[in-house]
């Protein structure tokens, strides 16, 4: 089922109770997240404000876990994304905390190359998220030991491997996927069951949503991430901000 599918019915159907089977996800879920806000005294959660973002915030607000909240305003957003900042703080009565790019490195990038020098090499797009992202990331993270994401296996070739729980090695915090082996079909079905308030991109063919200029829907038969650097080849389409290793192999290397 494709993702502008998933939002149509989403829209236009009555709450569904989950299945069985998405009820015993949504249960670990829930009991993860616990796990989590247990085991660190701060720990945020990065938010796109996306659809698999929209599931983790629910599961965070509506049963007060302790996890922060935060999304990195890069200043290239489109104004649905933005929106949904809106929609959180009428929805849950929540403030989501934004991080913005230091203006100066902004402005120096862009009289060195051009505003919109990141079509032009890799090397420049991967400047570009370094200023807009990761280094917002980064000060976002500084005074935690712990952040979550909504990172999917299934998005992408280069999440295909990806571990529920890992080591944040750029940091040095630990970093947990709570829904690495969610399913499109679930994360859909979790925000129908809940009415959960998601991005009016999802229904223009935008399963994953990034920076305006870098974002196109997708076609079909193309992955959720298809869309994202789309001139890009598949191998290098991620922005810098999740450079990790899996916890067993962090430990691995601790004992070595």
């Amino acid at each position: 089922m494709s993702t502008a599918t998933n939002v149509a019915n989403a829209a236009g159907a009555a709450r569904q109770a989950p299945t069985p089977e998405l009820a015993a996800k949504i249960a670990r879920l829930d009991a993860l997240l616990d796990s989590i806000a247990a085991r660190h005294e701060r720990v945020k959660f990065a938010s796109s404000l996306a659809a698999e973002d929209m599931l983790l915030t629910h599961a965070i607000l509506s049963r007060g876990v302790s996890i922060g909240i935060f999304s990195l305003n890069t200043g290239r957003l489109h104004a649905e994304t933005l929106g949904m900042i809106d929609r959180v703080r009428e929805r849950y009565g929540y403030e989501i905390e934004q991080f913005h790019p230091q203006q100066a490195a902004v402005d120096e990038y862009a009289a060195a190359h051009g505003l919109n020098a990141f079509y032009e090499s890799v090397e420049l797009r991967k400047r570009c998220c370094e200023i807009r992202k990761v280094e917002p990331l980064n000060r976002a993270l500084a005074d935690v030991s712990a952040w979550v994401t909504g990172q999917r296996r299934e998005q992408s070739v280069t999440r295909a491997e990806l571990h529920e729980e890992e080591h944040d090695g750029a940091r040095n915090i630990a970093k947990y996927n709570p829904l690495a082996d969610w399913t499109e079909a679930d994360v859909w079905a979790y925000l129908r069951a809940f009415d959960v308030p998601v991005n009016p991109l999802h229904a223009r063919g935008y399963p994953s949503i990034g920076c305006e200029p870098c974002t196109r829907a997708v076609r079909p038969g193309e992955d959720s991430r298809a869309g994202r650097w789309w001139w890009e080849s598949r191998d290098t389409k991620e922005c810098g901000l999740h450079i990790t290793i899996p916890i067993a192999t962090a430990s691995e290397n601790a004992s070595a």
